[in-house]
């Protein structure tokens, strides 16, 4: 029987089951009780940082950074053109103006100079993104952040485990980002994190994702919250796969590798790349193809063959409702028309992206 080859899939088990069993065997299921804060100290651990606040979405995670340090109506965020929408959405949320730049033909994130031309009095903060696990030019930006006095919300809900001269994506900025959804290095089924090393912003966060509840005086709330808490059960599965997370990056690096061994004979497949001094994680590898082709009706072409692939996002430019807020960003729509997503999962095993390979290379040279 043929193995199906996953794109996304995410990677649970044996030992998901022990902790998830644990968890309800406890009767900590909702958002009280011991598992969520377990998760959120040993993340920190692992990422670098001093507090983790864990919630209920990549995306909650967006919104509370820039909520906790008062982003709001009119102030500017300059971010790519090449993300998921969430970033932009996020933005949007607090009434804030998304500016929208273009990306580096090479690691394909936000480019630092395009960051400069766009500064100006009603820029308040940078929120770039770690693409598919490529580290973009984090250093650069955070220098250009202090020079302007600027803020940085790093987005890195496609990059844990990737680093820049060893300190990890998402602890560079003011906060950092990240997302636990189901195709994601490792999962809680949904949910995400939000990493910062000042304790004051951090508890404040906390606060206001258990809907900004004054326990000590009962149902009482000072402020404006929001129902963002991870459950119990969500933090004990993200224990299990946290556990297993170099397992999961070793596969995810040794996938890229079988992909460009493979395809170090077809020059006009370009790799997405990372910045100087970096490491990628790899969440997805991803490729662009410098000829003539179809990509959609490539796509479909492999599907038919067992292989799963997936488009680059979509310029978020080209949303109607964006469309006012981005300039001319010629090289996101060029990865736009040529990228695609290979096989990635780490369900599958490196005959299986040997495999997946040799179709692409099949299929292209058909």
């Amino acid at each position: 029987m043929n193995r199906k080859i996953e794109l996304d899939a995410p990677n649970v088990g044996t030992l998901e089951k022990e902790y998830l069993n644990h968890c309800i065997d406890s009767t900590f299921i909702s958002t009280f009780g011991p598992f969520v804060p377990e998760f959120e100290d040993k993340f920190a651990h692992y990422i670098g940082t001093k507090w983790a606040v864990s919630t209920q979405s990549g995306s909650a995670a967006l919104h509370m950074a820039l909520y906790e340090l008062g982003i709001n109506k009119g102030d500017e965020i300059i971010v790519p053109n090449l993300t998921f929408i969430a970033t932009i959405n996020s933005i949007l949320y607090v009434g804030a103006i998304p500016v929208i730049v273009d990306v580096d033909p090479v690691t394909w994130n936000i480019d630092p100079m395009e960051i400069k031309k766009v500064i100006n009095s009603k820029t308040k903060a940078i929120m770039p993104v770690h693409l598919y696990g490529s580290v973009c030019h984090i250093e650069e930006i955070m220098s250009i952040a202090h020079e302007n006095n600027l803020f940085v919300i790093e987005d890195a809900t496609e990059s844990l485990g990737a680093s820049c001269n060893g300190q990890q994506t998402g602890t560079f900025g003011d906060f950092g980002c990240f997302s636990f959804n189901g195709n994601k290095l490792i999962t809680t089924g949904g949910g995400g994190m939000i990493v910062s090393n000042d304790r004051k912003k951090a508890e404040h966060v906390k606060f206001l994702v258990n809907q900004a509840r004054d326990a000590s005086k009962g149902y009482y709330h000072p402020e404006l919250g929001f129902n963002y808490r991870m459950t119990n059960i969500e933090a004990s599965l993200g224990l299990a796969q946290l556990d297993r997370i170099n397992e999961f990056l070793d596969k995810k690096i040794a996938f890229r590798k079988i992909y460009q061994e493979k395809f170090y004979d077809l020059p006009y497949i370009q790799f997405q790349e990372e910045s100087d001094n970096a490491n990628g994680s790899w969440w997805l590898t991803a490729i662009k193809i410098e000829r003539e082709i179809d990509i959609s009706n490539f796509m479909i072409k492999l599907k038919d063959k067992g292989i799963p692939t997936r488009r680059i996002f979509m310029p978020v430019s080209e949303m109607p409702y964006l469309r006012d807020y981005s300039r001319l960003c010629p090289n996101a729509y060029e990865i736009y028309k040529k990228g695609i997503c290979l096989p990635s999962s780490t369900l599958n095993e490196e005959k299986d992206i040997r495999k997946a390979a040799s179709i692409i290379k099949e299929v292209l040279n058909g």
